[in-house]
């Protein structure tokens, strides 16, 4: 089964089998997630002399999809389930191609013309985004894999001629600035965020107002500070609001991925309780990421108007200070894994070649409090 194929049954709350073959804790850590999935973990060195031990435990009437890291163990394990009769599939790639895994969905046509696509990458819960006006198009967010986004402009007829990001990113490797390369166009980052890095940016500034194409559409920036200090989101066409790592659709973000969450736990609190609320309540929020299969909407989009984020995301009702604090700095899931890595290579201070990459981002994106 490839991921794209696994990507269409979890968007479509599908139901499907799954027998996961790595070790417990990597299956504890990090998983194919679906409503409608249910799920058995085997590690699959218990299971190199034969299946016969959990043949009682596995559906007769359904499709079972294996799972490893790599796809090498579960299409062993997979062969031995079909000799014994089961209807049985494996992830071609296993789970680090599903953790690349990255497809677009049409937000909305934009006035006068343009179009706004949100690019979903299921596997890291990672959100980025296309708009597109005229002949010309601008990325945000971009995530490592970028001949999706290159392959989807020349298919729309436009050129990427700016790349942004909402901020340094430490659950991922951007590709905004390896796009910007290959496009030739401009890469723009927050300036305050851009302490340390090694190559050239246009600083993205508060009030900075980016035109896309020749049509009315203004990708505005806004200084929103708290998950990092350079944070910015975007209200692109009057009516999208895009948070980056700052409010989620039902978390908000966590502010010590820097190592500073006591500094910058009031800057998050600003952003979200003053700074956003002075904006639409029509606006639609699009976040950077997901935590769980159900902000997923039918069309397999994650984005909910801004005033219902304030009537039912949490984290934008903690009214009492000293609660928020204790909420953004002790109930902190794990730091995401090789974060600091990740960070270093976004700042282009270390260059790891393409499958120490694909290491460093197996595992879930934990850029949220919930």
């Amino acid at each position: 089964m490839k991921p794209s194929e696994l990507a269409r049954k979890a968007v479509n709350k599908e139901e499907l089998f799954i027998l996961d073959v790595r070790n417990e804790d990597a299956f504890e850590d990090w998983k194919v997630e679906g409503v409608n999935f249910e799920y058995m973990n085997v590690p699959y060195f218990d299971l190199i002399d034969g299946v016969e031990e959990i043949m009682d435990d596995l559906p007769k009437d359904k499709n079972i999809l294996v799972v490893c890291a790599k796809e090498g163990s579960s299409v062993m394990v997979g062969e031995m389930l079909a000799d014994e009769g089961l209807e049985v599939s494996y992830l071609e790639g296993g789970m680090k191609a599903w953790s690349e895994h990255l497809a677009p969905v049409k937000i909305s046509d934009l006035a006068n013309g343009g179009e706004l696509y949100q690019f979903v990458r299921l596997g890291k819960g990672c959100l980025s985004y296309m708009v597109l006006s005229g002949e010309e198009a601008a990325v945000i967010d971009a995530n490592r894999m970028t001949d999706i986004y290159t392959d989807f402009a020349k298919e729309k007829g436009v050129t990427i001629n700016h790349t942004m990001d909402t901020h340094l990113h430490a659950d991922h490797i951007s590709g905004g600035r390896a796009l910007a390369e290959e496009s030739g166009g401009t890469y723009w980052l927050p300036p305050k965020d851009a302490e340390g890095v090694t190559f050239d940016y246009k600083p993205l500034e508060d009030g900075k107002t980016i035109r896309v194409g020749e049509t009315d559409i203004d990708i505005q920036a806004l200084y929103s500070p708290g998950h990092t200090i350079g944070s910015t989101s975007f209200v692109i066409d009057g009516q999208y609001l895009l948070t980056g790592d700052i409010l989620f659709i039902a978390s908000i973000g966590r502010p010590d991925l820097a190592g500073k969450a006591e500094d910058w736990v009031q800057d998050l609190r600003t952003t979200l309780y003053e700074r956003y609320r002075e904006l639409s309540d029509n606006l639609i929020v699009l976040p950077a990421h997901y935590t769980a299969t159900d902000e997923l909407n039918d069309d397999g989009s994650v984005q909910e108007k801004l005033s219902v984020l304030y009537k039912e995301n949490h984290g934008l009702n903690i009214e009492d200070e000293a609660e928020f604090r204790k909420t953004v700095t002790e109930n902190l899931p794990p730091q995401p894994n090789a974060y600091q890595e990740i960070r270093e290579t976004n700042m282009g201070q270390v260059a790891p070649d393409s499958e120490r990459k694909r290491e460093m981002e197996i595992g879930p994106n934990r850029c949220a409090v919930r």
